[in-house]
């Protein structure tokens, strides 16, 4: 079974809310907030954080595009617009906000349920190279230092790097904290030395 998602739909039409909605929960998801205009569909969206929003390109007060923009300002959720067009500048103004899904109407249930599976899907992407991203960024942070107190353990000791790596994995050992940790540390100390 797959998870069940929170979504904020926005629609200005009832008719085509209200089957938007039935939708949603005939596909086991839960509808947790409903604009009519793009305003209201930003403040919902941030206020209530869903796991998806489906949105109406044209809307009044502000057009979905517009909307999810100022959305993704403060907060990244998954996003399909729906438009009765299929005109190609919407289509890519949709992409360059990060919307994951452009739905023609009518739509109908089973279009809805692609929609939402490959734009989470897609989400889901973007969400793992962002964290493989902040872990790389991290590991070469780390890197930098290490390296920076090997070469202030080769130089106040005159030792060579294998042997400075292995004192850091030393302490690193017998004060139970990570290699970076005393990397810093030891950057921090030698600092001391350097006053002005």
């Amino acid at each position: 079974m797959k998870k069940s998602l929170r979504v904020v739909i926005a629609e200005d039409e009832f008719l085509i809310l209200m089957s938007l909605k039935a939708y949603v929960e005939n596909l086991g998801h839960q509808v947790i907030g409903e604009a009519t205009d793009g305003e209201k569909a930003v403040e919902l969206a941030l206020e209530k954080k869903p796991d998806l929003v489906i949105m109406d390109i044209n809307m009044p007060n502000l057009d979905g595009i517009e909307a999810i923009k100022k959305i993704h300002e403060k907060l990244y959720i998954p996003s399909i617009v729906i438009s009765a067009y299929s005109d190609e500048k919407l289509i890519d103004r949709a992409t360059e906000e990060g919307v994951l899904y452009y739905l023609l109407k009518p739509i109908d249930i089973k279009e809805l349920n692609i929609a939402i599976n490959i734009s989470m899907a897609k989400f889901e992407e973007i969400q793992k190279l962002q964290d493989e991203l902040k872990d790389t960024k991290s590991a070469l942070e780390a890197r930098k230092h290490i390296e920076k107190a090997k070469g202030i353990l080769m130089k106040r000791m005159n030792i060579q790097e294998a042997e400075a790596m292995k004192r850091l994995q030393k302490m690193s050992r017998d004060k139970n904290k990570k290699l970076v940790v005393i990397a810093k540390e030891l950057i921090q100390a030698e600092s001391l030395f350097y006053f002005e």
